[in-house]
Parts: C-alpha cells; structure tokens; sequence
C-alpha cells in the first residue's frame, strides 16, 4: 500500500453536528464493518447516534484515535478508562477487513496502548470468526479460538494472554413457545420502559454496582464499578438522547420489599434491527428460585406485547457462565459467535 496513512485523536462531539461528529460517526462505521466480518451479520450495527451517549458517560472517559488513507477512516481505536480504577484500561482497535496486514493495526495499537501506559494491565475484547485447526485456551477451561487466526496472532504477538472465551447468541423473534417461568412465592415482577421508577432507585443502582464484580471475569481481574442513585438517574437521561428504548423487568423480594433482581432490553426504533440483551443479575441472597429464568423470559413477553417486530435478541455471555447460558438455551438462544477477553500486564 503506497498511500499515506496518518493516525489523528478525535475530539469526542457533544452532537453528531458539531465539527468532530463526521469523524466520530466515520468510526463507527469502521466498528460496524468489523462486527459484520467477524459475526457474518448485520445484526451488530449500531447507529453512531445510539452509541454517542455512552462516549459521552463521566464515569467511563474513552479517547478515539482514528486511522485514515487519503482522507477515509478505515481503521480506528479506543481506550478507556475507569473512574473507580487506575491500575486496569479497555483499548479496542478495529481495522477494515480490506486494508488489514499492511501495519495499520500495529501502529494503531502503539498509540493507544502508549495512552494507557500508566495503567498495571491492559484489557481488549476482540470478536473473530472461527475456523477449523489448532485451537487457543483460556485459563478457565471455557471455549477456545482458532490459533491461526490473523486476530488470534496479532495479540499474541503484542504480548497479551487469552483469558476469557464469550459467547455471542441470537434468539429468534418471534419466540418459540417460551417456559412457564411465574415467580415463586415471595417475589413479584415489575416492568418499565426507559426510567427507573424513584422507589426502585437505589436497589437498581446497588444491582448495577454488584453486576461489575459478579459477572464471571476470569483472570481479567475487573475493578468494582461503584452506582450511586445519582449516576444512575444521569445514565437514564443521557441514553435518551439514543434512538433506543430500554425495557426493564425486576423482580421483588415481597416480604423485604426489595427489588432483588433485574434484566434490561436495549430496543432500537428500526424494526430490522435486533433488541440487544444487556444485564441479568440476581442478589447473591435470592438465589437458587430460578429468578433469573422469571425475568428473562417475563422481559421477553414485555418485548413481544410492547414493541414487536424485530427479528431477533443478541446477548453476550462468558462460556464459564454455565447458569446463564443454561437460562438462555431453554429460551431459545443459539451460538452465532465469539470473542475472547485478551489480558496485557505492563507491571
């Protein structure tokens, strides 16, 4: 490749009208083209403006760098960062399929790793399709990726160690005739749209805290991820910035009158597209009455009567995490792919 490739940080707009935004909604794009070639599917698009709201989250600050040729963006990546942590960064670097093994990708991850170099470790989460052959195992026993895939390589090259296998899946919509799931006695379901009501505040802010320490991490050793009432009232505004809507069932424990569990469902407005599976968790204390089987399948039947029509429901899971992949193939769930959670120590 004899054109020029220059490597530029982006100014993360406020709206995809200010100066940066074509930049912003160019990389993207490059995150879209990625998803489709590793997951062979559309299904992962995201629209910049539904993504915008989560770069613009205080507690989570990200940096963008970009990577362009004659003036296109084909390649890009991020680092994130964590208020509550200063020993862990996030870097993603994503390049197009058609302008790969040419150093892109290299001099991408120099700058962004150089970004994240005060940090103890480093964390990339990076989707690939599978293939046939030798095969690379995380610590955890769970899953394995193609060692000879060109993605696989490119960390190992860089130094880092594949700690965790995640399984990407798909449930058809409609649903097949889902499980009987009522709640046992003692618990009652509640649903909503968008904002948490005020009485339920501080038991979600207290879920969303415990969802970033409970949710299998392997070795990746993911710092506590503290909500506070007033974090998670900032969260639900800001998304609504979004296209998307957010369709929440919790369940109460009755005789405390505490919401002890919850699952979310990102819904975009576009009806070709996919509603996204976000959190499902329990309360360490309320487990073991299958609350995690009510919800999922009582936040599907909300999906279904309140906003019908599109053609499926993606979700994420650590393959160590046997309970929720077990909840979710009796719903239906089928594999469509993975990633692996790669783990870089700089001291």
């Amino acid at each position: 490749m004899t054109a020029e490739v220059t490597i530029d940080e982006i100014v993360i707009p406020q709206t995809l009208d200010d100066p940066s935004g074509p930049d912003f909604s160019g990389s993207i794009a490059v995150r879209n083209a990625v998803q489709a070639a590793a997951f062979g599917t559309n299904e992962m698009f995201m629209p910049a403006d539904d993504m915008l709201p989560f770069w613009l989250d205080p507690h989570e600050p990200k940096r963008l760098l970009v990577a362009r040729i004659d003036g296109r963006i084909v390649a890009r990546a991020v680092v994130e960062h964590t208020l509550e942590s200063s020993e862990i960064a996030w870097v993603t670097v994503e390049v197009l399929p058609e302008f790969r093994a040419v150093g892109i990708g290299s001099a991408l991850a120099d700058r962004a790793e150089g970004l994240a170099s005060d940090v103890d470790r480093i964390v990339v989460y990076a989707p690939l399709p599978d293939a046939s052959g030798d095969r690379v195992h995380p610590p955890t026993g769970f899953g394995s990726l193609p060692a000879d895939r060109p993605e696989v390589r490119f960390l190992i090259a860089r130094g880092y160690t594949l700690e965790q296998v995640e399984r990407a899946s798909r449930l058809a919509l409609p649903a097949p005739a889902l499980p009987a799931a009522p709640p046992p006695d003692g618990y009652r379901v509640h649903q909503w749209i968008d904002r948490t009501p005020e009485r339920w505040l501080p038991d979600m802010a207290a879920l969303f805290t415990l969802m970033s320490t409970d949710e299998p991490s392997a070795g990746l050793d993911e710092p506590e991820d503290v909500w506070t009432v007033e974090r998670l009232v900032e969260y639900e505004q800001r998304r609504s910035s979004g296209s998307r809507e957010y369709l929440v069932s919790v369940v109460e424990h009755v005789p405390s009158g505490k919401v002890v569990g919850l699952t979310e469902l990102a819904v975009p407005a576009d009806l070709e597209r996919p509603a996204a599976q976000n959190d499902t968790i329990v309360d360490r204390a309320n487990r073991g009455h299958r609350l995690g089987m009510v919800l999922k399948v009582a936040n599907l039947l909300h999906l279904e009567r309140e906003r019908p029509g599109h053609p499926s429901v993606v979700t994420f899971n650590a393959e160590e995490n046997r309970h929720m992949l077990d909840v979710n193939e009796a719903v239906g769930f089928v594999p469509m792919g993975f990633e692996g959670a790669w783990k870089k120590v700089l001291r």
